[in-house]
């Protein structure tokens, strides 16, 4: 599968990976501040953003995209950062593909499953009628029954395209991301550890890696390190990006 994605910079190769209802629009303010020391490629998963929509979607699958989406662009090692879904995404590569990564970095997701927390906003996204539908006003309002927080709306109706003819439709593969939930949920698991460095950076508001996941953790990623951001929720990105930039440089600088 080809990929959509956009690059800057010059320097090693650092990909970067969103996480689910996301696209790389979500990191291109980092990206382009990441490009002044990287070559940054920021690419759309299977089924999200501009890339191809299919209806085989797991780690497996996303982790092969990525292999044949390096290979097809002559890079043959690379730092990797993958937020929540592109977090396990990454993990999926790191332990099936260990020699293609330098270093890992996964934002505010562990390799346990999960038991859900989207099925509001999944709920949210079915219901809108995109026949009924002429305008993003229209379609903000049609979210906002169910979902209050404008920011979230906003996030998600980055994925509102409007068509040549004037009708809208979702950028995002949505039917399938419903269908395959569980497999967004689901554990990353390796027979091998990855062996290189790794760091794992968590929100102090988040839930999503608590102190009781480390063990397990250690045992797929035993070089791994910790890092809590203050004041910052699961999209890290957002809510701290210059902390963020600063945590994940020091890291892919060090020795």
């Amino acid at each position: 599968m080809e990929l959509n994605y956009k690059t800057f910079g010059q320097g090693d190769p650092l990909i970067i990976l969103h996480g689910l209802f996301g696209s790389l629009d979500n990191w291109q303010t980092l990206g382009k501040q990441f490009a002044e020391h990287y070559t940054v490629f920021l690419l759309d998963q299977r089924n999200h953003g501009r890339s191809p929509h299919d209806p085989e979607f797991d780690y497996a699958a996303l982790a092969a995209d990525l292999k044949h989406f390096l290979e097809s662009h002559w890079v043959y090692k690379t730092h990797l950062l993958g937020h929540s879904m592109g977090g396990k995404t990454a993990m999926e590569f790191a332990l099936h593909y260990p020699d293609m990564v330098d270093k890992l970095v996964v934002v505010d997701i562990g390799p346990k499953a999960y038991s859900g927390g989207h099925e509001l906003i999944m709920d949210a996204l079915l219901s809108v009628d995109l026949d009924a539908i002429d305008s993003r006003q229209a379609a903000d309002e049609a979210l906002q029954a169910r979902i209050s927080e404008y920011g979230i709306r906003q996030f998600l109706l980055k994925n509102l395209h409007r068509n040549k003819d004037g009708t809208f439709s979702w950028k995002m593969n949505l039917p399938i991301l419903h269908q395959h939930y569980d497999q967004i949920l689901s554990a990353i698991e390796g027979d091998d550890p990855f062996e290189g460095p790794a760091l794992f950076i968590r929100g102090s508001r988040s839930n999503y890696i608590e102190d009781g996941d480390w063990p397990a953790i250690l045992e797929l990623f035993p070089r791994a390190e910790l890092a809590t951001i203050p004041k910052a929720g699961h999209w890290v990105h957002a809510d701290a990006p210059e902390l963020l930039l600063e945590r994940v440089h020091r890291f892919l600088e060090t020795a």
